[in-house]
Protein backbone atom coordinates (compact mmCIF):
# COMPACT_ATOMS: atom_id res chain seq x y z
CA UNK A 1 0.00 0.00 0.00
CA UNK A 2 1.38 3.38 -1.02
CA UNK A 3 0.95 5.81 1.88
CA UNK A 4 1.50 9.05 -0.06
CA UNK A 5 3.35 10.50 2.94
CA UNK A 6 6.59 11.35 1.16
CA UNK A 7 7.59 14.98 1.85
CA UNK A 8 4.53 15.56 4.06
CA UNK A 9 5.26 17.83 7.04
CA UNK A 10 4.43 16.01 10.26
CA UNK A 11 4.58 17.41 13.80
CA UNK A 12 4.71 14.83 16.60
CA UNK A 13 4.56 15.74 20.29
CA UNK A 14 6.03 13.57 23.02
CA UNK A 15 8.31 12.22 20.30
CA UNK A 16 11.44 11.34 22.26
CA UNK A 17 10.28 7.92 23.44
CA UNK A 18 7.51 5.35 23.48
CA UNK A 19 4.63 5.67 21.04
CA UNK A 20 5.67 9.18 19.99
CA UNK A 21 9.15 8.04 19.04
CA UNK A 22 7.76 5.01 17.20
CA UNK A 23 5.45 7.31 15.22
CA UNK A 24 8.31 9.65 14.36
CA UNK A 25 10.45 6.74 13.20
CA UNK A 26 7.69 5.18 11.09
CA UNK A 27 6.64 8.43 9.43
CA UNK A 28 10.29 9.24 8.70
CA UNK A 29 10.75 5.81 7.11
CA UNK A 30 7.86 6.70 4.79
CA UNK A 31 9.75 9.76 3.58
CA UNK A 32 7.87 12.34 5.63
CA UNK A 33 9.50 15.50 6.96
CA UNK A 34 9.39 15.18 10.74
CA UNK A 35 9.38 17.72 13.54
CA UNK A 36 9.82 16.02 16.92
CA UNK A 37 8.79 17.82 20.11
CA UNK A 38 9.70 16.86 23.69
CA UNK A 39 10.58 18.63 26.91
CA UNK A 40 13.77 16.61 27.60
CA UNK A 41 16.55 18.05 25.38
CA UNK A 42 19.04 15.20 25.85
CA UNK A 43 16.54 12.42 25.24
CA UNK A 44 15.10 14.34 22.29
CA UNK A 45 18.49 14.71 20.61
CA UNK A 46 19.28 11.03 21.13
CA UNK A 47 15.93 10.09 19.57
CA UNK A 48 16.45 12.48 16.67
CA UNK A 49 19.93 11.10 15.99
CA UNK A 50 18.71 7.51 16.15
CA UNK A 51 16.00 8.21 13.57
CA UNK A 52 18.54 9.96 11.37
CA UNK A 53 20.94 7.01 11.62
CA UNK A 54 18.33 4.34 10.91
CA UNK A 55 16.20 6.04 8.25
CA UNK A 56 18.51 8.55 6.61
CA UNK A 57 16.02 11.29 7.44
CA UNK A 58 16.97 14.57 9.09
CA UNK A 59 14.22 15.30 11.62
CA UNK A 60 13.76 18.72 13.13
CA UNK A 61 13.74 18.67 16.95
CA UNK A 62 12.20 21.31 19.21
CA UNK A 63 12.43 21.22 22.99
CA UNK A 64 9.23 22.53 24.57
CA UNK A 65 7.08 21.91 27.64
CA UNK A 66 3.65 21.76 26.05
CA UNK A 67 1.94 21.94 29.44
CA UNK A 68 2.73 25.67 29.12
CA UNK A 69 0.29 27.64 26.94
CA UNK A 70 3.03 30.08 25.94
CA UNK A 71 5.20 27.19 24.78
CA UNK A 72 2.37 25.93 22.57
CA UNK A 73 2.00 29.37 21.00
CA UNK A 74 5.76 29.55 20.50
CA UNK A 75 5.80 26.13 18.82
CA UNK A 76 3.03 27.20 16.46
CA UNK A 77 4.98 30.33 15.54
CA UNK A 78 8.07 28.22 14.79
CA UNK A 79 6.32 25.44 12.87
CA UNK A 80 3.28 26.61 10.96
CA UNK A 81 3.22 24.52 7.81
CA UNK A 82 2.03 21.15 9.10
CA UNK A 83 0.19 18.56 7.04
CA UNK A 84 -0.30 16.08 9.87
CA UNK A 85 -0.36 16.80 13.61
CA UNK A 86 0.12 13.88 16.00
CA UNK A 87 -0.81 14.80 19.57
CA UNK A 88 0.90 12.31 21.86
CA UNK A 89 2.52 14.22 24.76
CA UNK A 90 1.08 13.67 28.20
CA UNK A 91 0.93 11.26 31.12
CA UNK A 92 -1.89 11.70 33.61
CA UNK A 93 -1.24 10.87 37.26
CA UNK A 94 -2.85 7.79 38.76
CA UNK A 95 -4.98 7.69 41.87
CA UNK A 96 -8.57 7.77 43.05
CA UNK A 97 -10.76 10.83 43.50
CA UNK A 98 -9.80 11.22 47.15
CA UNK A 99 -6.09 10.62 46.54
CA UNK A 100 -5.49 13.70 44.37
CA UNK A 101 -5.74 17.40 45.00
CA UNK A 102 -7.40 19.75 42.53
CA UNK A 103 -3.97 21.16 41.74
CA UNK A 104 -2.83 17.68 40.72
CA UNK A 105 -5.91 17.32 38.51
CA UNK A 106 -5.18 20.65 36.85
CA UNK A 107 -1.51 19.83 36.32
CA UNK A 108 -2.36 16.43 34.82
CA UNK A 109 -4.93 17.87 32.43
CA UNK A 110 -2.87 20.89 31.36
CA UNK A 111 -0.69 18.79 29.08
CA UNK A 112 -2.83 15.82 28.06
CA UNK A 113 -6.27 17.46 27.84
CA UNK A 114 -5.88 21.22 27.40
CA UNK A 115 -2.62 20.68 25.53
CA UNK A 116 -4.37 18.52 22.92
CA UNK A 117 -7.32 20.91 22.68
CA UNK A 118 -5.08 23.95 22.26
CA UNK A 119 -2.87 22.26 19.65
CA UNK A 120 -5.99 21.27 17.71
CA UNK A 121 -7.23 24.84 17.98
CA UNK A 122 -3.98 26.32 16.67
CA UNK A 123 -3.27 23.85 13.88
CA UNK A 124 -6.90 22.99 13.15
CA UNK A 125 -7.68 26.61 12.32
CA UNK A 126 -4.71 26.73 9.95
CA UNK A 127 -5.78 23.47 8.28
CA UNK A 128 -9.40 24.63 8.09
CA UNK A 129 -8.35 27.81 6.29
CA UNK A 130 -6.07 25.86 3.95
CA UNK A 131 -8.71 23.14 3.47
CA UNK A 132 -6.25 20.34 3.96
CA UNK A 133 -4.71 18.42 6.86
CA UNK A 134 -4.98 15.58 9.36
CA UNK A 135 -4.95 15.54 13.16
CA UNK A 136 -4.26 12.35 15.11
CA UNK A 137 -4.91 12.26 18.86
CA UNK A 138 -3.22 9.39 20.72
CA UNK A 139 -5.55 9.07 23.73
CA UNK A 140 -5.86 5.82 25.70
CA UNK A 141 -8.17 2.97 26.62
CA UNK A 142 -8.77 4.39 30.11
CA UNK A 143 -11.33 6.62 28.42
CA UNK A 144 -13.37 3.52 27.53
CA UNK A 145 -12.47 1.05 30.30
CA UNK A 146 -13.11 3.46 33.15
CA UNK A 147 -11.12 2.93 36.34
CA UNK A 148 -11.73 4.49 39.74
CA UNK A 149 -8.02 4.15 40.62
CA UNK A 150 -7.13 6.16 37.51
CA UNK A 151 -10.09 8.49 37.60
CA UNK A 152 -8.22 11.58 36.45
CA UNK A 153 -6.91 9.72 33.41
CA UNK A 154 -10.24 8.06 32.64
CA UNK A 155 -12.09 11.36 32.79
CA UNK A 156 -9.45 13.19 30.75
CA UNK A 157 -9.28 10.49 28.08
CA UNK A 158 -13.07 10.26 27.87
CA UNK A 159 -13.19 14.02 27.31
CA UNK A 160 -10.59 13.75 24.53
CA UNK A 161 -12.52 10.93 22.86
CA UNK A 162 -15.66 13.09 22.74
CA UNK A 163 -13.62 16.11 21.63
CA UNK A 164 -11.95 14.16 18.80
CA UNK A 165 -15.22 12.76 17.53
CA UNK A 166 -16.95 16.14 17.57
CA UNK A 167 -14.03 17.97 15.92
CA UNK A 168 -13.68 15.33 13.23
CA UNK A 169 -17.36 15.58 12.41
CA UNK A 170 -17.01 19.35 12.02
CA UNK A 171 -13.75 19.66 10.12
CA UNK A 172 -14.59 17.14 7.42
CA UNK A 173 -16.65 20.01 5.98
CA UNK A 174 -13.31 21.76 5.41
CA UNK A 175 -11.45 18.73 4.00
CA UNK A 176 -9.60 18.19 7.30
CA UNK A 177 -9.55 14.79 8.98
CA UNK A 178 -9.44 14.25 12.75
CA UNK A 179 -9.29 10.83 14.38
CA UNK A 180 -7.91 9.22 17.50
CA UNK A 181 -6.26 6.01 18.66
CA UNK A 182 -6.84 4.47 22.09
CA UNK A 183 -3.85 2.26 22.93
CA UNK A 184 -4.14 -0.14 25.84
CA UNK A 185 -1.05 -0.95 27.93
CA UNK A 186 1.98 -0.70 25.65
CA UNK A 187 5.57 -1.77 26.27
CA UNK A 188 7.00 1.72 26.72
CA UNK A 189 9.62 3.05 29.14
CA UNK A 190 6.82 4.36 31.34
CA UNK A 191 5.03 1.02 31.62
CA UNK A 192 8.30 -0.88 31.98
CA UNK A 193 9.37 1.44 34.80
CA UNK A 194 6.10 0.79 36.63
CA UNK A 195 6.58 -2.98 36.48
CA UNK A 196 10.27 -2.69 37.36
CA UNK A 197 9.32 -0.94 40.60
CA UNK A 198 6.87 -3.71 41.38
CA UNK A 199 9.46 -6.39 40.60
CA UNK A 200 12.07 -4.68 42.74
CA UNK A 201 9.63 -4.58 45.63
CA UNK A 202 8.55 -8.22 45.24
CA UNK A 203 11.71 -9.96 44.03
CA UNK A 204 14.47 -7.47 44.83
CA UNK A 205 15.33 -7.48 41.11
CA UNK A 206 13.94 -4.90 38.70
CA UNK A 207 14.99 -7.03 35.71
CA UNK A 208 12.31 -9.56 36.61
CA UNK A 209 9.61 -7.06 35.64
CA UNK A 210 8.10 -9.38 33.05
CA UNK A 211 7.34 -11.83 35.84
CA UNK A 212 4.90 -9.24 37.16
CA UNK A 213 2.79 -9.57 34.03
CA UNK A 214 -0.01 -12.11 33.93
CA UNK A 215 0.10 -13.17 30.27
CA UNK A 216 -3.22 -14.98 30.65
CA UNK A 217 -4.89 -11.62 31.29
CA UNK A 218 -3.32 -9.91 28.26
CA UNK A 219 -4.71 -10.14 24.73
CA UNK A 220 -2.40 -12.38 22.65
CA UNK A 221 -0.52 -13.05 25.89
CA UNK A 222 1.65 -9.93 25.68
CA UNK A 223 1.85 -6.18 25.90
CA UNK A 224 1.40 -4.22 22.69
CA UNK A 225 4.51 -2.76 21.04
CA UNK A 226 4.82 0.99 20.28
CA UNK A 227 5.52 0.17 16.62
CA UNK A 228 2.08 -1.39 16.32
CA UNK A 229 0.45 1.90 17.30
CA UNK A 230 2.75 3.79 14.94
CA UNK A 231 1.90 1.47 12.06
CA UNK A 232 -1.81 2.07 12.63
CA UNK A 233 -1.30 5.84 12.77
CA UNK A 234 0.67 5.86 9.52
CA UNK A 235 -1.85 3.66 7.73
CA UNK A 236 -4.77 5.82 8.85
CA UNK A 237 -2.97 9.00 7.75
CA UNK A 238 -2.31 7.60 4.29
CA UNK A 239 -4.09 8.71 1.15
CA UNK A 240 -5.80 5.33 0.94
CA UNK A 241 -7.79 5.91 4.15
CA UNK A 242 -9.03 9.39 3.31
CA UNK A 243 -12.60 8.78 4.50
CA UNK A 244 -11.60 8.18 8.13
CA UNK A 245 -12.58 11.04 10.44
CA UNK A 246 -14.58 11.74 13.56
CA UNK A 247 -13.78 8.38 15.14
CA UNK A 248 -11.45 6.92 17.78
CA UNK A 249 -10.01 3.46 17.20
CA UNK A 250 -9.68 1.18 20.25
CA UNK A 251 -6.36 -0.68 19.95
CA UNK A 252 -6.60 -3.05 22.90
CA UNK A 253 -6.55 -6.47 21.24
CA UNK A 254 -10.15 -6.98 22.34
CA UNK A 255 -9.09 -6.72 25.97
CA UNK A 256 -12.09 -4.67 27.06
CA UNK A 257 -14.35 -7.62 26.26
CA UNK A 258 -12.31 -10.32 28.03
Amino acid sequence: MQTGLNNKNILITGASRGIGYACAHKFASEGALITMVSQDPERLELARQKISDTTGANPNAICADLADEKARHSLFEQVQHVDILVNNAGAIQGGGLFDMTLDQWRASWELKVFGYIHMCQLYGQMMKTRKYGTIVNIIGMAGRALRADYICGSAGNAALIAFTQALGAELQNHQVRVFGINPSATETDRVKSLYQKRALSKYGDAEKWRDMLDASQLPFGRLKQPDEVANLAVMCCSDGVGYLSGTVIDMDGGGQYI
